[in-house]
């Protein structure tokens, strides 16, 4: 792997991407540490360290502790996630849309409408973000010129992020949403380290629990990389045919279907849309005790409720990933135009209904796994009655580390293989 890395970086045009990619987060860092007027960054801490098992400490954890600091980048990416989930659903939804998808053109003006959706979420994401912390009173002033200052500040931070996400997509390697939530995620790394020192430290009881977790992170890895690399191969025929005086086909090969086939994005997805109730409940404020408060607290991560949930969401964006991203009549048809067929299945509309079978239970096998890792730590912090709410979002983490880990080795390989170098194929 390393030496695939240092032949990638010994290409001009890789290593431009590559480079370009630590640029981009390097700004994206810097810009999670600036502070944003008439908020104090102290008080805001110490206040979400008192509210220990919210779910603030998740969307600490997505901003790279941004959120918890109150720093211009506090909203991470979570209003472009939820702006292009909400666009993937209306394309599904609306012909219109799902015609215009299809072209380059239409490509672009779904784009441009994403980002308008993006500015609009980012707002009123902002507005419950300033009314949470007035409410905390961790602001310097509450006036309506520093309110104003405020929302602007955090809608605009959430819009650059939106173009920095971009700015990977067109000139970089790796999806833009993914490395940005990838580098957040790594840069708690650090504060993870001093509590593992801090268990070794504290006697027998803390170095088992530290040696625990560092255990079942390994095994994670290895089964997240395992289940990564996975697939099911579909055997696939050439049929014989003479051109001219030479004869082509009559070759053997595979037609593979990766068992996590959308990889981090269904997790990301379904923590987003779960993250919805919390964000209106900061816009809202419902009273300490009454209904409504209620109501949004059953769908906090200390909850069964937001257990279930999320375990069908991610299953249901794995499956609308998939929808959306792989075409088995497609496959089908360029496999009939290319004299190949499935041995036992008729070309055309019978091997686009195998193709769709078998990927349904690739899928479902797939999303099940992956749900189970993101899962299981939440359900053991609610057995343990919310003693373990520093590993609650453990396995997402580690989903979605590991994932973004294993995509962009995936594209540098591909890299490396269009120019014929060796490495990660090895």
């Amino acid at each position: 792997m390393f030496k695939t890395l240092k032949n990638a970086f010994s290409l001009p045009e890789l290593r431009r991407k590559m480079l370009y990619v630590v640029f981009i987060v390097i700004l994206y860092r810097i810009g999670a540490t600036i502070p944003v007027p008439y908020v104090s960054s102290d008080a805001m801490s110490y206040m979400l360290s008192l509210s220990d098992g919210s779910i603030f400490q998740y969307m600490s954890i997505l901003s790279g502790t941004a959120f918890s600091r109150a720093t211009l980048f506090a909203l991470s990416i979570s209003p472009y996630i939820n702006a292009s989930i909400i666009m993937q659903l209306l394309c599904t939804a609306i012909p219109a849309l799902e015609n215009m998808a299809k072209e380059e053109d239409g490509r672009k003006k779904v784009s441009q409408i994403t980002r308008y959706v993006t500015v609009g979420l980012a707002l009123i994401t902002a507005y419950g973000y300033y009314t949470t912390m007035r409410n905390m009173g961790v602001l310097t002033n509450d006036g309506v010129f520093a309110a104003i200052v405020i929302i602007a500040c955090y809608t605009a931070g959430s819009c650059l992020i939106m173009w920095l996400g971009e700015k990977i997509n067109e000139h970089g390697i790796g999806n833009g949403i993914s490395i940005i939530l990838f580098t957040n995620i790594v840069s708690s790394i650090p504060t993870l380290i001093g509590t593992l020192i801090s268990y070794f430290a504290s006697g027998i009881g803390g170095v088992v629990i530290a040696l625990l977790t560092i255990i079942i992170a390994l095994a994670m890895v290895v089964f997240i990389v395992f289940m990564n690399n996975s697939e099911r191969r579909l055997p696939v025929q050439y049929a014989k045919r003479v051109v001219g005086r030479k004869m082509y086909g009559g070759q053997s090969s595979t037609l593979p279907l990766k068992l996590n086939m959308s990889g981090v994005m269904p997790v990301i997805f379904a923590n987003s849309i779960l993250a919805l109730p919390s964000t209106i409940g900061m816009i809202a404020n419902p009273k300490e005790g009454g209904f409504w408060a209620g109501f949004i607290n059953l769908f906090s991560y200390t909850s069964w409720l937001y257990v279930i949930i999320f375990l069908v969401r991610i299953i249901f964006f794995a499956y609308f990933y998939i929808a959306i991203s792989f075409n088995p009549i497609e496959v089908a048809n360029n496999l009939k135009k290319n004299g190949g067929f499935i041995p036992g299945i008729r070309p055309g509309k019978p091997t686009a209904d195998y193709i769709t079978k078998v990927l349904n239970k690739v899928t479902l096998m797939g999303a099940f796994f992956l749900s189970v890792i993101a899962v299981l730590p939440l359900a053991a912090n609610i057995i343990s009655g919310n003693q373990l709410s520093g590993v609650a979002f453990a396995g997402t983490s580690i989903i979605i580390v590991v994932g973004v880990a294993v995509e962009t080795a995936r594209e540098i390989e591909a890299q490396m293989t269009m120019r014929h170098y060796k490495g990660f194929l090895e």
